[in-house]
């Protein structure tokens, strides 16, 4: 087999996991996830995490790689992916990185060397005093493009990209077309879904984890020393239930802001790939089956 990279993306809920598993099953393949929140064990229904049962046996990779007390970059990601990566094809099997972290993605499909900045924690100290709100402004007036594709309401990424402009004098690195010094091709599929088809689907998901025990599992991570601060920092489900654990939201409120928020992370998603129009964007398994069988 020649040395080929398959990427699977698309916006959260969309059904990535799910189609990366059967494509594996069918061209001999293994997985490498590319989510933000997957890395950290013990964040298993709150990122959305594929279970072993819902894997059919096929491996993944860079699940579980970290814990959720400690920091975890695209510095970090890109080299553990490209070493996953490599131990894929020596086996003579289809390496599948599949996600929905636009930045970890291209970090990998464009081989871009982020710089690897050592946290000024004299900055961070300083701007953690800083509103969200605050936070967002002047990152829109430091890097306009990185500001248009971050969560605005994300701390914790607002303080790093902040971080990164102000030491290296730069932006965060542009991503680039072409295939950026990566060794093999790369064959990139989008799962397309309609605004209210990802509505449905959010809401679906959403209650089909609360049911299994989402809301437990952030209050076990708490009780294992994740801080409230901490767990709020991972956005989205973390945010919002450690907010109603600490009775600043109601059981409906929480609901709400989950839902209200995901579907405007999926819309930011949607931003980031837009960019790259090397992404053939698809509707159902049996086109993502027939581009990768053309592919390799």
């Amino acid at each position: 087999m020649s040395k080929k990279l398959v990427v699977i993306l698309g916006p959260t809920a969309s059904g990535k996991s799910a189609m990366a598993v059967n494509l594996a099953q069918k061209f001999n393949g293994e997985v490498i996830s590319a989510d933000s929140r997957q890395v950290y064990r013990e964040m298993d229904l709150g990122s959305g995490k594929i279970s072993k049962k819902e894997r059919k046996g096929v491996i993944h990779h860079l699940l579980d790689v970290a814990v959720p007390q400690k920091r975890f970059d695209v510095v970090k990601y890109r080299k553990l992916a490209q070493k996953a990566i490599a131990q894929i094809l020596r086996k003579d099997k289809t390496p599948i990185l599949c996600g929905g972290t636009g930045f970890y993605i291209q970090a990998v499909v464009d081989n871009i060397v982020i710089p690897a900045v050592k946290p000024d924690w004299r900055l961070r100290s300083g701007l953690e005093k800083l509103a969200t709100e605050q936070l967002f402004e002047k990152l829109k007036k430091l890097d306009p493009r990185r500001a248009k594709t971050i969560d605005k309401n994300n701390p914790r990424r607002l303080i790093r990209a902040i971080e990164i402009v102000m030491k290296t004098k730069k932006p965060v690195p542009r991503l680039r077309q072409g295939y950026g010094g990566q060794a093999y091709p790369v064959l990139i599929i989008g799962i397309k879904k309609t605004p209210e088809e990802l509505k449905k689907l959010i809401a679906r998901r959403l209650r089909v984890r609360l049911n299994l025990g989402m809301v437990a599992e952030v209050k076990k991570m708490h009780e294992k020393r994740v801080s409230w601060k901490r767990l709020e920092e991972f956005g989205l489900e973390y945010r919002f239930i450690a907010q109603y654990l600490q009775k600043k939201l109601n059981y409906d409120e929480m609901l709400k802001l989950i839902q209200k928020e995901s579907e405007h992370f999926a819309k930011r998603q949607e931003t980031w790939f837009k960019r790259d129009k090397r992404i053939r964007w698809i509707q159902n398994y049996k086109e993502s089956e027939k581009l990768v069988k053309e592919f390799l």
